[in-house]
């Protein structure tokens, strides 16, 4: 009995519907990202295994895929290794090459490989899958797309507010009003520690503030405290738990609060500019908001934080997020070279899409026009139709099968193409075609140029 076919864990296959509307997203985000001057790279889907290892932390590391090295990959591993059954001493004797875990460390790699090729500052963008070795769970899957756009080799801010603005303009385009570009800045929380008195507990003190929206005031203090973050040094930064107000009010609420660390008040000053610059040229749909409690990709980000939130009327996490990042490249030996990038979450995103009901309905009819089939001699008369059409950007196809009428009508409505053309005898001689409008069911006979008018003027 033959195995029922299959596909691994925390991978899907996308149905025509799905990737129609999938490279409906796609292509809407990379046409933004041309408006903005990035180019596009692509990167091997697999990379050296020493280029990625190292990268991400402990626990990063051990989601990457490993490769095994072709034929026989154990030939060359000394007994005393293969008997010891260490997998951190046996793995790089095993594997040379391991799947791409993100887009950012291949792009960091690209850059300093090619750095003699690149004219700086360098802006791309990349829509390629990535994998890792996570457990699979809802909205989580062990292959997916990412969507990055990165500046490297500038320090400027104006990048930060055409980044805020690409967002914008790209959630703007889909239609999907009311997102929240959420803002912070890494020396803003290093401020914060200093004026706690515990540089030491950055991480810890931002980790628990991460939590604040979610757990509450009372349950972060309880954490802070849990981590030998002393009662006094909280209550030194008590205002920031009732921060409240517009970006501005937020703004003067922090120079006072920071007044005492020269880099926390860097921070307000960069979030200051940044507001500034939008506040004189106004988003279209999204709103921007300074957010002291956003604190992701610490361990990378030494600037500007970003974070984008659904419009509250559909109930998900972030859409996009990013940050500005100052020596990325020195992992592999290119020091001071700056650079601050977004990415769009792709599959959020089509959750958002379709639970507002937001995908163009023309996205969904790959076909558009279906010619039904009599016979070869009517088949061949319509195919010379077909082909004109086609040449005008019309998407047309001819049912192979000369099968009964009601199975080739019953295919047009199963795929939800609006228009058929039917072609008989009489058609042929008198060099006409019937046009039959699938959700109407009106249908009219017309010359091949009148069709070509009256498909054009409806489809495209």
């Amino acid at each position: 009995m033959a195995q029922k076919p299959s596909i691994p864990k925390g991978t899907r296959d996308f149905s025509p519907l799905e990737v129609s509307r999938r490279n409906y997203i796609i292509s809407t985000i990379k046409k933004h990202f041309q408006h903005f001057g990035f180019q596009p790279i692509e990167t091997p889907s697999f990379e050296n295994y020493d280029t990625l290892m190292g990268k991400y932390g402990e626990e990063g590391d051990r989601l990457v895929f490993k490769i095994l090295n072709s034929g026989d990959f154990l030939k060359k591993v000394p007994d005393d290794v293969y008997q010891e059954k260490n997998s951190t001493q046996l793995t790089p004797k095993i594997v040379e090459k391991a799947l791409r875990y993100d887009l950012t460390v291949p792009f960091a790699r690209y850059v300093v490989q090619h750095q003699n090729e690149l004219d700086f500052p360098f802006k791309r963008y990349q829509v390629q899958p990535v994998w890792r070795a996570d457990r699979p769970q809802k909205g989580r899957f062990r292959e997916f797309y990412q969507c990055d756009a990165d500046v490297v080799g500038s320090t400027s801010l104006w990048q930060e507010v055409e980044f805020v603005q690409l967002y914008d303009a790209v959630f703007t385009s889909l239609g999907l009003k009311g997102t929240v570009i959420k803002i912070n800045n890494r020396k803003i929380l290093s401020g914060f520690a200093e004026v706690m008195g515990q540089p030491d507990k950055l991480i810890d003190f931002t980790v628990a503030l991460d939590k604040l929206d979610k757990i509450g005031k009372e349950k972060v203090i309880e954490e802070m405290q849990s981590k030998d973050i002393t009662p006094e040094a909280i209550h030194k930064l008590a205002p920031i738990f009732d921060l409240s107000g517009n970006f501005l009010e937020k703004i003067t609420q922090l120079k006072q609060l920071l007044a005492s660390s020269e880099v926390g008040l860097k921070g307000v000053e960069e979030l200051a500019f940044i507001q500034k610059v939008i506040a004189t040229m106004p988003l279209a749909t999204a709103q921007l908001d300074l957010d002291v409690t956003l604190a992701r990709g610490l361990n990378y980000y030494t600037g500007a934080i970003f974070e984008v939130a659904a419009p509250k009327t559909v109930k998900l996490g972030s859409i996009g997020g990013g940050g500005r990042y100052d020596d990325l490249t020195s992992i592999f030996g290119l020091k001071g070279m700056s650079g601050v990038g977004i990415s769009f979450g792709l599959d959020r995103i089509y959750l958002a899409l379709e639970e507002l009901d937001l995908f163009p309905k023309t996205q969904e009819n790959a076909t558009q026009l279906l010619f039904i089939n009599f016979g070869e001699e009517e088949a061949l008369y319509a195919a010379k139709a077909l082909r004109k059409l086609r040449e005008i950007g019309v998407n047309a196809e001819l049912y192979p099968d000369n099968a009964k009428m009601k199975k080739q009508m019953n295919y047009a409505n199963k795929r939800s193409i609006p228009f058929v053309v039917m072609v008989g005898t009489k058609e042929i001689a008198e060099e006409t075609y019937t046009l039959k409008n699938m959700l109407t069911g009106t249908q009219e006979t017309l010359k091949l140029t009148d069709l070509i008018g009256a498909v054009k003027q409806e489809v495209l």
